[in-house]
């Protein structure tokens, strides 16, 4: 940034990096121009962070109408979540000690965010565009992918947990059109009815469109 910003984009570029801690810690990750700056706009900061996408150090997860393919025709223009192109570059952004808190299990809720991003780096490394869905307040899925030909909505958890709204749609095919599921974190490798589950290390597999 230093180095190949303009001079008069430098502040906001940095402003907008240095936001993206914050806006993982949200439980809705919308990213959101307020959080870089009390009273911040789209207008003064889109450029800034388009220029940190196109550096590489960004990675955009769009949101979708439905959850249906293709996710690319889908997807919000304005609705979307960012996450750091490496998990090594959002660690070292937050205090020292932190990837010692990681390994030892110690980082409470924050740990939903780490390993979402985790999953976010995994995707964008096999060359996948990232999209989530969101529908209201009591829905979201944390990832949606093409595989096997079909929409599939991906979940990760830094251990094991529920994923409520992975429940609701797959109890419900006649509106969301989705028959099956993955979910990666802290599992073996299993089966429940619709559900695949996978260790978080063989996200990378998911190969298959």
């Amino acid at each position: 940034m230093l180095k190949y910003a303009l001079t008069e984009d430098k502040a906001r570029i940095r402003d907008c990096f240095e936001s993206i801690p914050a806006q993982l810690a949200k439980d809705n990750k919308k990213f959101q121009y307020s959080v870089i700056k009390k009273g911040a706009r789209s207008a003064q900061y889109r450029s800034s962070l388009q220029w940190i996408e196109d550096a590489g150090i960004i990675r955009r997860c769009h949101n979708t109408r439905i959850t249906e393919l293709p996710l690319a025709g889908n997807a919000i223009p304005d609705c979307f979540k960012v996450y750091m192109a490496d998990i090594g570059l959002l660690v070292s952004m937050l205090e020292q000690g932190t990837a010692w808190s990681i390994l030892q299990g110690d980082m409470l809720d924050y740990k939903g965010a780490i390993f979402e991003n985790l999953v976010a780096d995994i995707l964008g490394k096999m060359g996948r565009s990232l999209y989530y869905f969101q529908k209201g307040e009591s829905l979201e899925l944390d990832f949606l992918i093409r595989y096997k030909g079909k929409c599939c909505p991906l979940e990760c958890k830094a251990t094991t947990g529920n994923a409520k709204s992975l429940k609701t749609v797959l109890k419900h095919p006649e509106h969301y059109h989705v028959d099956s599921a993955i979910k990666v974190g802290d599992y073996n490798v299993g089966r429940d009815g619709l559900l695949l589950t996978l260790p978080l290390y063989m996200a990378f597999l998911l190969t298959e469109v």
